[in-house]
């Protein structure tokens, strides 16, 4: 569905492509991981976060819950103790962060979503949808049953409108000026999601995990966006290299709030 590059912006951030981590202008600045130019990070390994949706023939899930899923995912799998001081994927995961950051979502069904689920990971839940996120892979060296999957090929609809979302919790706001893939928006969430996770301290971060990662991803009317655009908060640009062409994509909103969520937002936690 998606191999996904970009870059991030905001109010006094540098900008590059591949990722969502935003960095401060200055010195550091040259060595960001959101740089357009080649530098010293692309010397280093290279990885990337698979993600597997599953998509049932008779079943599919609905689109807005596979993209709030998707970017629910990629901070369960931060977040996780497993990515974090010594865990067992903790070297993968700095390891991504701080080259070429890459999201690759990949759909399965049937015995390629029971194959995928034996291998080590985190698979989170939705309302309707399934989403299972792995620790990096090197972007020659993935599992074989996850590299035969497919990447392209299936989209998924909402059976009706997304209610609005409820603005006391995170709004990932997608560009209304683009037609992507379901599998491109779900990376372009996920990318959104884990800009959010950089602005956090530590506390608010156990907050919005023991909240269960609430969560919301919208399109809003062109009026909108604009002004979301122009407002100093962090941006999701998109490369370009597959789909679109490079340019806006997400605009990440309200992750200041997960410190004091109210209980009608709360969820429970819903991965295994």
């Amino acid at each position: 569905m998606s191999s996904d590059q970009t870059t991030t912006s905001g109010a006094g951030r540098t900008t590059d492509s591949d990722t969502g981590r935003t960095t401060d202008s200055g010195a550091g600045a040259q060595d960001s991981p959101f740089r357009h130019e080649q530098t010293a990070r692309d010397e280093a390994p290279q990885f990337v976060l698979p993600l597997v949706v599953r998509i049932e023939r008779t079943d599919p899930p609905a689109r807005t819950d596979a993209l709030e899923t998707a970017a629910r995912a990629v901070l369960v799998i931060l977040s996780d103790e497993r990515s974090l001081g010594d865990g067992e994927w903790a070297q993968a995961m700095r390891d991504w962060q701080d080259a070429r950051i890459r999201k690759v979502v990949r759909r399965a069904r049937g015995a390629e979503w029971r194959r995928a689920e034996a291998l080590p990971g985190i698979t989170v839940t939705g309302s309707s949808a399934e989403v299972r996120v792995f620790p990096p892979v090197p972007l020659d060296g993935w599992p074989k049953d996850l590299a035969r999957l497919q990447v392209s090929g299936t989209d998924l609809d909402d059976p009706e409108p997304p209610v609005d979302a409820d603005l006391s919790a995170p709004v990932l706001w997608l560009s209304p000026d683009l037609d992507m893939s379901a599998g491109k928006a779900m990376a372009q969430a996920g990318h959104g999601a884990q800009l959010a996770w950089w602005e956090l301290s530590d506390e608010e971060r156990t907050a919005w995990r023991e909240a269960g990662f609430p969560l919301a991803v919208r399109t809003p009317d062109p009026a909108r966006w604009a002004q979301l655009t122009t407002s100093g908060l962090p941006l999701v640009r998109d490369a370009g290299f597959t789909e679109i062409a490079p340019g806006l994509t997400v605009a990440v909103d309200g992750y200041e709030r997960v410190g004091a969520l109210p209980k009608r937002v709360r969820r429970p936690a819903a991965w295994r």
